[in-house]
């Protein structure tokens, strides 16, 4: 066999190997998954006739809910990323990676398939939150199929983007704990965002905060492609936060991963 064939082999095994866990243990990526759908609803059916007044929407929540949505869905991904983070520190502190070090497979393929699991979980997480936002009233009426394609080619970019900055977060953990506590960032810089307010309504020395940073470019593409709302330049910004990411993010993990153990 050719070495590209064996290492899509390889890269299968493993991502069979990790969607078998997924699927074995799945209450840590349901428990993550719980938080995005609990703000949702929190924030439609207890503060979304509020906050919709607050951006101009009058009195009808259905206004909050198509400004909410698309947030939740980058933040979907981000709470995933906890568990991608843990998976790999438990590899890690289990032997499985040092295991897999001495025998004859293509290296590479231990974070393939970690990578490619990741990307698979995130974007079925990210469907099964936006079936909850449509059963709840999410509409997205001004979005034709180049729009759709559009928004799901970047979620499927940020989730690839994410999920190398979670496998490195996972490699330098020493155990399941610390790599839920490195990955918490990836949760909580979507509430710093412009997921649930608009960023001219923060305080004004917290507005440069909101604004630079990967998921507000994100969340305003992704509101634009959806709603029909202005992209400007958010939309290249976006791009570029998520190949600046995967890139920092392949690199920081595959040094880390081919470091031989002391």
């Amino acid at each position: 066999m050719s070495s590209l064939s064996l290492a899509v082999r390889d890269s299968s095994t493993m991502l069979r190997r990790n969607l078998l866990h997924a699927r074995r243990y799945p209450s840590l990526t349901l428990n993550l998954l719980l938080t995005p759908i609990m703000l949702l609803l929190l924030f439609v059916y207890i503060f979304g006739d509020t906050m919709s007044s607050g951006i101009g929407g009058g009195a009808d929540r259905s206004a909050y809910i198509a400004y909410v949505v698309p947030g939740l869905l980058l933040m979907t991904i981000g709470s995933t990323m906890v568990g991608t983070a843990v998976s790999i520190s438990n590899d890690m502190a289990e032997g499985i990676i040092a295991r897999f070090r001495t025998m004859a497979i293509h290296r590479p393929s231990v974070l393939v398939g970690h990578v490619v699991g990741s990307v698979l979980q995130s974007i079925m997480s990210v469907v099964l939150v936006g079936t909850v936002a449509v059963a709840i009233g999410f509409r997205s009426t001004d979005a034709g199929v180049l729009e759709w394609l559009a928004a799901f080619g970047l979620l499927v970019l940020f989730a690839l983007a994410l999920t190398w900055i979670a496998v490195g977060m996972g490699l330098i953990s020493p155990n399941a704990e610390a790599a839920s506590n490195n990955a918490m960032p990836l949760i909580l810089l979507p509430l710093l965002s412009s997921a649930f307010v608009p960023i001219h309504s923060m305080p004004g020395w917290f507005q440069p905060i909101a604004e630079y940073q990967p998921f507000t470019p994100a969340i305003e593409t992704l509101r634009g492609l959806l709603l029909g709302s202005e992209i400007g330049h958010n939309g290249w910004l976006a791009v570029v936060w998520c190949l600046g990411l995967a890139v920092l993010g392949y690199f920081w993990s595959t040094s880390k991963f081919n470091r031989d153990p002391k």
